[in-house]
């Protein structure tokens, strides 16, 4: 009984971590997809008599060094920021996925290639792996997008093609194909229903991993240049004004950070 209530209450605690994870992701996602469309100021437009404005007046969340209105950088900042996140998730899960079932139902040396593959990945440091490809075109999207996403698409094939075998190896399956049902049938039937909230949790970790990898770059000056306004270059622009507006310097880190909790409690709620 007590085993019963203590199994009880953990739901209970998964399903409001989820609910609350969903309700960040919701509430910036929309301020991400209808801020930049609503909001009047131009993100990159200068005013220095405004610079450093404080919070409220013309500038409901204040002004930056350059007078630009901190709303508006934050808005297109967040839009930046998860819908890379997003598509870097979904270019780094397809082919994590994919090639993870390809290579536990074929086995034998398409399944040895792809681990050989893998392994030379994972023995690269994934920041290592993107500032590499940076470094032919530093500032850009294109090289920071497939660099995370070839970072990221190992953990998606590994988990992938480790549950799959799993499932292949019990006895349902077999009997199933004794029966003469398909393998699109199995996969679709046996294998897809196990696999996919495995793969609903990597695909949160790894839409914060994006983000925190993004931020970490730009903050360091090799990933997005300003005047782009990404989270982790405002922070760096705005730090060395912080004793004057403190604040102007945690606006967009808070929202990294909401950003980075949101999709972690989600997770959470998917490993229930």
């Amino acid at each position: 009984m007590v085993d019963q209530i203590s199994y009880a209450r953990s739901k209970i605690g998964i399903g409001v971590a989820r609910s609350v994870g969903a309700g960040l992701l919701i509430m910036i996602g929309g301020f991400a997809i209808i801020g930049p469309a609503v909001i009047p100021s131009d993100p990159a437009a200068q005013d220095f008599g405004a610079s450093l404005a404080q919070i409220g007046g013309d500038y409901l969340l204040g002004a930056d060094h350059y007078g630009r209105s901190l709303l508006a950088r934050l808005a297109h900042g967040a839009r930046l920021s998860f819908g890379m996140a997003f598509l870097t998730m979904l270019a780094a899960a397809i082919p994590g996925v994919v090639l993870g079932l390809c290579a536990a139902w074929k086995g034998g040396w398409i399944e040895r290639a792809l681990e050989l593959v893998a392994t030379i990945v994972l023995a690269l440091p994934g920041l290592m792996l993107v500032l590499l490809l940076l470094a032919f075109a530093p500032g850009n999207y294109g090289p920071l997008f497939l660099g995370l996403s070839l970072t990221l698409w190992v953990e998606f094939y590994r988990v992938t093609k480790a549950t799959t075998n799993t499932v292949l190896a019990q006895p349902h399956i077999e009997a199933a194909r004794m029966l003469g049902f398909g393998s699109r049938y199995i996969l679709v039937h046996y294998v897809l229903p196990v696999i996919g909230p495995m793969i609903a949790t990597l695909s949160a970790f790894a839409m914060a991993t994006a983000i925190i990898a993004v931020s970490t770059l730009s903050a360091i000056s090799v990933g997005l240049q300003p005047p782009t306004p990404e989270l982790g270059s405002m922070i760096v622009e705005l730090l060395p004004y912080y004793a004057e507006v403190p604040v102007h310097v945690l606006l967009p880190a808070a929202l990294i950070f909401l950003l980075v909790l949101g999709l972690q409690l989600l997770a959470q709620g998917d490993r229930g």
